[in-house]
């Protein structure tokens, strides 16, 4: 049975989930990551604008927003799957939606891997080495991202029996598939930059950046 203290573990993965590492990291080097590069606030950018060791922080740090909340919750409640789930999506939530950054945030690459891991690690490393393998043939990271996003998804359905963890995986690629509706479309176009490449004329508001986190 869930009481009311288990449920106060959905808000605190939310606000856990809305901590902008990327945009934190950034102006710890005196850099606005919103007027700089794409504009987003993801690993990417970060990276990209910040230098590698930068991005590398802010990739683990949101990684971590989604796996923390799901360990936790599975630790205090393991009985309860939907608790796991709802903690899992709250903080994804909080790092597309942040409080902190009045409802802007990252496409959710990074903590929805978090999340795989938490519900199923070898989930989480198949859509990371989809990913993986995917950036390093064509060097699109959108695309990467979302192939290793639904390669996750399958694996999770092909291995866990848990209808709640298969239905929120679901929720969560769909999420990550609409938020980067844009680089679909760059792409159909062949107008999606490959890592590394800027081009010129690109919107950097919050609905057309084109990174992937």
């Amino acid at each position: 049975m869930i009481d009311l203290l288990h449920w106060l573990l959905v808000p605190a993965a939310y606000l856990l989930g809305a901590i902008p590492c990327g945009y934190l990291i950034a102006r710890a080097k005196g850099v606005d990551i919103f007027a700089e590069g794409s504009g987003n606030v993801g690993a990417t950018n970060v990276g990209r604008v910040c230098g590698k060791p930068a991005g590398a922080a802010a990739f683990i740090f949101d990684v971590l927003k989604g796996l923390v909340p799901v360990v936790v919750a599975r630790w205090i409640v393991p009985t309860q799957p939907w608790l796991h789930i709802v903690c899992g999506l709250a903080a994804l939530a909080g790092h597309v939606w942040s409080v902190f950054l009045r409802g802007r945030g990252g496409k959710g690459v990074s903590t929805s891997l978090g999340l795989a891991l938490g519900l199923s690690p070898v989930a989480g490393m198949v859509g990371l080495g989809v990913w993986a393998v995917v950036l390093g043939y064509v060097g699109y990271v959108s695309l990467a991202s979302i192939l290793g996003t639904v390669a996750a998804t399958l694996v999770l359905f092909g291995i866990t029996d848990v209808f709640a963890y298969e239905l929120a995986y679901a929720a969560a690629t769909v999420l990550v598939i609409v938020r980067h509706r844009a680089n679909i479309g760059r792409l159909i176009r062949g107008e999606e930059p490959r890592l590394g490449e800027t081009r010129p004329g690109q919107a950097t508001d919050e609905g057309e950046a084109t990174d992937s986190e």
